[in-house]
């Protein structure tokens, strides 16, 4: 796995939430993956999990989204990197920025990267 690699994994979860596609994010995971979007937060297991997940936070939730990511580090199967993103709240029409960290582990899949594990720490600001 290279850095490339996860560049390319990290463009397409971008994509993904950019599009506010939840079927696009959770092709990117193996079936058995799990999602930690905060330290103290119950992870979500499974491809199941991680579409509801997105289909509620993201697709229902957000318009506008931009995001870019800068891998840090590769090492044997897992990758870290930062990550910026900006949306608009559809209920409230409030502007959203965030600045986070992303901790991945990956497997090759069927000649495909999947993230076998995320776990991810971030900061907000709401304008």
């Amino acid at each position: 796995m290279t850095e490339q690699d996860v560049q390319r994994w990290l463009d397409e979860y971008g994509r993904a939430w950019e599009d506010g596609d939840p079927d696009q994010a959770v092709a990117l995971f193996t079936g058995a993956a799990v999602y930690r979007e905060t330290p103290f937060g119950d992870p979500l297991k499974g491809r199941q999990q991680i579409r509801k997940y997105w289909q509620e936070g993201a697709a229902d939730a957000q318009e506008g989204v931009e995001f870019s990511a800068q891998v840090w580090a590769v090492v044997d199967d897992t990758a870290i990197a930062g990550w910026q993103a900006s949306f608009t709240r559809k209920d409230s029409g409030v502007r959203v920025e965030l600045d986070g960290t992303f901790r991945l582990t990956f497997v090759a899949e069927r000649g495909a990267l999947r993230c076998s594990r995320l776990e991810e720490w971030w900061h907000h600001r709401e304008s």
